[in-house]
């Protein structure tokens, strides 16, 4: 676990999981072993990650975890499910509720079950664009950075 790191109420966090710094965790989130968390990764309230795409109780997956990477800038909704193995890049945006069950890109703002892009944020969080197409340069109103 990174320095800074913020835990909310009623978490867990297993052994063997990666918590960058700066990282705030809100209440009741398990994070599992499998699950890397960026730097400055904020995750909302009543987060779900999975580390096993297909369980079974009468057949034991460990140690062999599938992973979840969220990468370092992003923001995870509450409520939102994430089905390993999943990536979610750098500065993205999943909506309260969404459930992710495939790689997210960078700056992407995704929404709905499955979870689609209909988005791209700035790194300060605001929203760029709308649409699943990602603008060959856009800059935040907010902040004036582009996106890379």
């Amino acid at each position: 676990m990174g320095a800074d790191v913020v835990v909310g109420a009623f978490c867990f966090i297993a052994k063997g999981a990666v918590v960058g710094p700066g990282t705030r965790i809100q209440s009741h989130t398990s994070i599992w072993q499998g699950v890397e968390l960026g730097q400055d990764v904020f995750v909302g309230p009543s987060v779900v990650f999975t580390n096993v795409r297909h369980p079974r109780a009468a057949f034991p997956r460990a140690p062999h975890w599938d992973r979840t990477h969220v990468e370092d800038g992003a923001s995870l909704g509450a409520g939102c499910v994430l089905v390993a193995p999943v990536r979610v890049g750098r500065c993205a945006l999943v909506g309260a509720g969404a459930v992710v069950t495939r790689d997210i890109p960078a700056h992407a703002i995704v929404a709905g079950n499955p979870a689609r892009i209909v988005g791209w944020a700035c790194e300060c969080g605001e929203t760029v664009a709308r649409g699943q197409r990602k603008p060959d340069a856009a800059a935040c109103a907010a902040c004036g950075r582009t996106l890379p």
